[in-house]
């Protein structure tokens, strides 16, 4: 086997993505910053009981688990950074206020979200603890929606959902957890046939609502549908009437509604959203409310939040953002010479020495260069004569 070859699903970030993946990140968390998350750099691996405290299943079948040869103790690499964003709010800044967080950073996961997911996924989210107001979610799904406009999304839809309406279908009923594991998958898949083996020793009623639960995606009007078909309760209507409020946050038109997608039933505690554009086989963000999940780091909070997937998909769907210009600059002790390359390097620009008969390349459009011209360096552009206007010179006030 050649020693050069990458585990599978794992990938080189060559620079052209390189640097869109770097522009979106920067954008993305300056945008949380002008609504108030502070950033924050939680570290890769992390005790394995501290990294999976309060999260589901899923979380432990993608989690790599290794043994620290300092302390013998089991430790795992993230596979999400929100289960860590909420130990830093509960048990390290201990705030009693509204905490906003935001991240940027990779994960690793053991198992690929679907085949052509990276296993090395890059996470970025905004998570909000101590408000659990439909306002804290409304503010979350919105910097959700602004975050994929930024990476130049022009058409998405977000899925609603909410975890409690299948609580209310089965709250009558005790279920066994292998049992309750199959009518999620069977939910989640829209199998009906899997759905009524799963259900078949549950009462006539509760096997009727899991099946028009089944049905119950669309759009908005689909509440209404909800409402008429599912068995009335206070905890049903609770759930959809959050779910009409938190409808109104959405970009005009994105809205959509799946009371079947039952993603992380058992660790989102209220409202859930996804968002799914096209090109892409999964969604591309996901987030909700995952009420007390601080209660295993000592102390429960309101919590919602969201997280783009993978970084690298979402740099992915905009347009290609043009090569920035370059100018190039000959090699050479010239005082001069070095004094005018610094200049416009602290500028912002972007210079690239090189020797005679080295060829420029890169992901960079070379449009300038700096020539001698009587005894004084100047900028041109490129096949332009260094006498011509329009140049920078050595001690110039262009520079």
């Amino acid at each position: 086997m050649s020693s050069w070859l990458l585990p599978e699903n794992i990938s080189d970030v060559l620079p052209r993505e390189a640097r869109r993946v770097e522009e979106l990140r920067r954008a993305l968390l300056d945008l949380y910053r002008t609504f108030g998350y502070e950033y924050v750099i939680p570290p890769l691996i992390e005790h394995l009981e501290s990294l999976l405290s309060g999260t589901d299943a899923d979380l432990d079948l993608r989690t790599f688990k290794l043994v620290d040869q300092s302390s013998g103790r089991s430790l795992g690499v993230r596979a999400d950074v929100t289960p860590q964003t909420a130990r830093i709010d509960a048990h390290i800044l201990n705030r009693q206020a509204v905490v906003r967080l935001c991240y940027a950073g990779p994960a690793l996961h053991a198992r690929a979200l679907h085949p052509l997911a990276s296993r090395e996924p890059i996470q970025v989210g905004a998570e909000l603890y101590g408000d659990a107001s439909i306002a804290a979610d409304g503010e979350v799904l919105q910097l959700a929606a602004r975050s994929l406009q930024l990476a130049g999304v022009d058409q998405v839809r977000i899925d609603l959902g909410h975890n409690g309406v299948l609580r209310a279908v089965l709250a009558a009923d005790r279920l066994s957890a292998q049992r309750l594991d199959e009518i999620l998958m069977a939910l989640n898949s829209k199998d009906l046939p899997a759905l009524k083996s799963a259900a078949v020793t549950l009462p006539a009623a509760t096997r009727e609502a899991l099946l028009r639960l089944a049905d119950l995606h669309g759009d908005v009007k689909t509440l209404a549908r909800a409402r008429q078909q599912l068995p009335a309760s206070g905890a049903l209507e609770a759930a959809l009437a959050r779910l009409d409020a938190l409808a109104a946050f959405c970009p005009p038109g994105a809205a959509s509604i799946d009371l079947a997608d039952l993603h992380g039933y058992r660790y989102y505690t209220g409202a859930t959203f996804a968002a799914y554009v096209a090109g892409s086989p999964g969604p591309i963000l996901r987030g909700g409310r995952y009420d007390d999940i601080g209660r295993a780091f000592g102390r429960a909070r309101p919590a919602t939040g969201f997280s783009i997937v993978d970084l690298r998909e979402a740099a992915q769907l905009g347009a290609p953002s043009a090569r920035p210009s370059a100018i190039l600059a000959p090699h050479g002790p010239e005082p001069e010479l070095d004094a005018l390359v610094d200049a416009l390097r602290q500028q912002g620009q972007i210079v690239v020495r090189s020797g005679p008969g080295q060829l420029a390349e890169g992901d960079f459009e070379f449009d300038r260069e700096i020539r001698r011209n009587d005894a004084r360096w100047q900028v041109v552009e490129r096949g332009q004569r260094s006498s011509d206007s329009g140049s920078v010179e050595a001690g110039s006030d262009g520079t």
